[in-house]
């Protein structure tokens, strides 16, 4: 009974005071935290898959076969050997993989603490817009992460040919595993952006005939993003990067062109019972009908005496 007293019924609403706002915060952070945890004993079990995975690529690219004494001597053929320094740098190495893998592995659990905190301060209308933005976002940055890793070793493939002749090419591996990071979330948070310009659409903010305007200066802007948000300074990646943006650009335009026609399509077919709005441009002054002047009232029979306190009977 007690218990049962104790228990406070949930506001519709989500609201709530300050101090249980804290509390249930740090619950959701401790049950975040304890995934991610979680996730990083998992991905340290198979941490060795995971390095593998991540540097095949590069490793297939521009990986040298021979000993590093008959490398010097190679006229052609620039290639590079993946390389450790120090005896904590496998340990480092280890550790700071966990961890990411257990961010990544645990992502459904944090998204979902974070959803669940501040779901309850948020409209219908900007939940069912949130959840449809989350459910969109999640594969195009996937998209945009598998684009990177097919991308980058076409792009380590160019920039290995600067390596002089007669040079060794060392590739830390600490270094290597950096810029796959950066150009996975480069791209992938990039991809985002066709998805943000289609919720300003449906939120009304922006028309699908202003964005097709702005089309110079996106391709512009996207290849100057490109340029300097890519880790590598080749072409290749630039370019790479800059083509899918740009497509993915001109369909979420014709997504909103496609949204206004609709939306024009459901005004015009609004109730007729409806007030219509009011028509409120000037005319022209040969257009304004002259407002009929009303009549007199007729005067009232009687004199003076007939009023009573100053005002007459009728009134």
């Amino acid at each position: 009974m007690l218990k049962s007293a104790r228990k406070k019924e949930k506001d519709p609403e989500g609201r709530m005071p300050l101090v249980e706002h804290l509390r249930e915060l740090r619950n959701r952070l401790g049950k975040a935290v304890l995934a991610i945890v979680i996730g990083g004993i998992v991905a340290a079990v198979y941490y060795q898959d995971i390095i593998n995975f991540l540097t095949h690529p590069i490793q297939q690219a521009v990986g040298c076969s021979k000993p590093f004494t008959e490398l010097a001597k190679q006229s052609k053929g620039a290639c590079g050997n993946i390389t450790m320094s120090g005896l904590m740098g496998p340990f480092t190495l280890m550790i700071k993989v966990s961890l990411t893998g257990g961010v990544v592995i645990a992502s459904p659990v944090w998204l979902y603490q974070l959803w669940a905190f501040i779901a309850p301060g948020l409209h219908k209308h900007e939940k069912r817009y949130s959840m449809a933005f989350v459910a969109a976002g999640f594969p195009l940055f996937m998209a945009g992460a598998w684009f990177s890793y097919h991308v980058l070793p076409a792009a380590a493939s160019v920039l290995i040919d600067f390596t002089p002749q007669g040079a060794v090419n060392l590739l830390p591996l600490d270094d290597l595993l950096d810029l796959v990071t950066r150009m996975v979330l480069v791209f992938g948070l990039s991809f985002e952006l066709p998805l943000l310009l289609v919720m300003l659409n449906l939120t009304g903010m922006i028309s699908g005939r202003r964005m097709l305007g702005w089309w110079r200066g996106m391709i512009m802007g996207v290849t100057i993003f490109a340029a300097f948000a890519t880790p590598t300074v080749d072409p290749v990646s630039m370019l790479s990067l800059a083509a899918p943006i740009v497509l993915l650009y001109f369909v979420a335009v014709g997504f909103a062109i496609l949204n206004d026609k609709r939306r024009a399509r459901a005004a015009d077919d609004s109730d007729p019972d409806e007030a219509s709005d009011l028509d409120l441009t000037p005319q022209d002054i040969g257009e304004v009908e002259a407002v009929p002047v009303p009549r007199a009232l007729p005067e009232q029979s009687g004199s003076g005496h007939d009023r009573v306190n100053g005002y007459d009977d009728v009134t």
